[in-house]
């Protein structure tokens, strides 16, 4: 079963949903929240967790993508698509 991304995450860039993952993480670690607060925290933290490494597979695919010329030149990989 997968969850929906809520909308404010989806938004969310990499280091924001970063930023909040690690907010809750310190909230779940410090136990000062209840049991129920936790639950909804980890299951929110789960989602941003999953958006995070989508955004990481995104940046990867475009590094992926950047070659080096023979004269050292920086360029895009073609795809030979048109």
């Amino acid at each position: 079963m997968t969850t929906a991304i809520p909308d404010d995450i989806a938004r969310m860039n990499f280091e924001d949903a970063l930023a909040e993952l690690d907010k809750i993480v310190r909230t779940l670690e410090s136990g000062s929240i209840k049991l129920d607060e936790s639950i909804s925290a980890y299951e929110r933290g789960a989602i941003l967790r999953s958006h995070c490494e989508s955004k990481l597979k995104e940046a990867q695919a475009r590094v992926d993508k950047i070659v080096l010329g023979a004269d050292g030149a920086v360029g895009l990989e073609s795809s030979g698509l048109q």
